[in-house]
């Protein structure tokens, strides 16, 4: 269905800038590396994958790049926690050298480890009586990305410390892999054998939170040498790849209500204590979690919306601000680097971002109900200043709307408020109904948004009759249009 309305002034996303630049960075230069590697498990990039340079490392000079990677404990400071106890995250023990990231631990009795209580009820440096005093590190991705493959080259160390290659976003973990060189105790993960999870960080984030993964037995030990880790993110399914060879494949259709990859992961790469593995012993440290490269790559993109926030599924995300040093998947607070819609006290009573009822795509969708009159002239969703932000130009917006068989609602308006404009006005009573319809809208940019713009998404009492009204809006996107001279 097409549906004619106003000009816009429309949309820009840190996420939707940095996919635009991916799309078209094709007719512009780039480094050699990024023209001529490919994921192991793609090598002649029939994908047509792009190297995500801002992510990606080769981890070549003297020292980690720290435009790309926060690095636990430097300068004091910790991001979310502090290591799993009993061992503790310090920023010595992370370093190039050789051409590989290096992530160490080792045994040091001296190493002001921290009073405080730390993870699952542990303590740092003693476990059970026993003195533990072992220091390990991390590092994490300073950007978050949103779909694509990402893979590393690495090799555990041979003792009884974990090496892990993992991704948390909102509410959202997936742990590529979790190795262990040389546990010495249990067989949740073994010397020759690899671990990928899938966790579900939802309020109340109750453990076990675990949903969904794979274990496998491997040919070999894999601290004995280098192999290849790789793992395809899509939109609804997920694949993993050793080598370059496919060994676990899933989709959303299958996990169902356990499918929460929905929001831009940040890569995450340490090492920890797992207790129920046993304890490192002083003999087998220090040993190093060694990694050859971290490459993420995505497909080309034309929307130019953030599509987990304009799909309802999370926040919007400021990327160029730094990340709270507190902040949890499971945190819904707004502050200046994740920002949520906008729903005041009276339109709360009809607006509302559901999970897991009816949705286009992903978990979400926005839903607006009614049982009798409106409560208030004006029921509307907004979002944050700055999400919106495009050049002069031609676009298509593109939106999913279901409509309840018996509502009655007439009309739904979709501006921006910075300058006003009055985008799009759906005729509710056109759609049909019980089922999900695709709307679109092509306009003209005449000048550009300012630095404060923003979506808002709104239902006035006069086009929504008394009664019952239920109305569901998914995936707002909008692309360049090229009109024909």
């Amino acid at each position: 269905m097409s549906i004619a309305s106003s000009e816009i002034s429309a949309v820009r996303s840190i996420l939707g800038i940095s996919l635009l630049l991916i799309a078209s960075s094709n007719t512009q230069a780039q480094d050699t590396r990024s023209t001529t590697v490919y994921p192991a498990s793609d090598p002649t990039n029939s994908g047509n994958w792009i190297l995500r340079e801002d992510i990606s490392d080769e981890f070549e000079g003297d020292e980690i790049d720290q435009s790309k990677w926060f690095v636990e404990g430097q300068n004091g400071e910790y991001y979310i926690w502090k290591g799993r106890a009993p061992s503790q995250f310090a920023p010595h023990n992370v370093f190039v050298e050789d051409g590989k990231l290096k992530i160490r631990s080792q045994w040091e009795p001296d190493f002001d480890f921290a009073k405080d209580e730390g993870h699952e009820g542990n303590t740092y440096r003693t476990h059970e009586g026993k003195d533990v005093p072992v220091t390990t590190g991390g590092v994490i991705s300073r950007k978050r990305f949103l779909n694509g493959y990402m893979e590393v080259k690495s090799k555990p160390g041979d003792s009884a410390m974990t090496a892990a290659f993992w991704a948390i976003g909102y509410e959202s973990e997936l742990d590529v892999y979790e190795q262990m060189g040389n546990p010495n105790a249990g067989n949740d993960i073994e010397e020759d054998s690899t671990k990928m999870s899938v966790h579900d960080w939802q309020p109340p984030a109750e453990r076990p939170t675990r949903k969904f993964g794979y274990k496998k037995k491997l040919p070999y030990r894999l601290a004995d040498d280098f192999h290849v880790f790789g793992c395809e993110w899509g939109e609804d399914y997920l694949k993993c790849f050793i080598d370059g060879e496919l060994v676990y494949e899933t989709t959303q259709e299958k996990e169902g209500k356990h499918w929460v990859l929905t929001n831009p992961l940040e890569i995450w790469l340490d090492s920890e204590i797992f207790v129920w593995l046993g304890l490192p012993t002083q003999e087998e440290l220090p040993s190093d979690f060694e990694i050859e490269y971290v490459r993420v790559w995505q497909k080309p993109q034309t929307n130019l919306l953030d599509r987990a926030f304009f799909g309802f599924e999370g926040p919007y995300l400021f990327q160029e601000n730094e990340r709270p040093l507190d902040l949890v998947p499971e945190s819904s607070a707004n502050n200046r680097y994740q920002q949520f819609w906008r729903i005041d006290q009276e339109s709360s009573k009809h607006f509302e971002i559901v999970r897991h009822e009816t949705f286009a795509s992903g978990t979400r969708s926005l839903r607006f109900t009614t049982d009798g009159e409106m409560q208030s002239e004006v029921a509307s969703v907004v979002g944050p200043e700055g999400s919106v932000d495009l050049p002069a130009g031609d676009y298509e917006l593109t939106t999913q709307v279901w409509i309840d068989p018996k509502s009655t609602a007439k009309k739904l308006q979709i501006s921006f408020t910075a300058p006003a404009v009055e985008l799009l006005t759906i005729d509710l009573a056109a759609c049909e109904k019980g089922e999900w319809v695709t709307v679109t809208h092509r306009f003209s940019l005449e000048r550009g948004s300012t630095d404060s713009d923003r979506m808002k998404i709104s239902l006035n009492r006069r086009d929504v009759p008394s009664g019952s009204n239920l109305i569901y809006l998914d995936d707002i996107t909008i692309e360049r249009f090229e009109t024909s001279l």
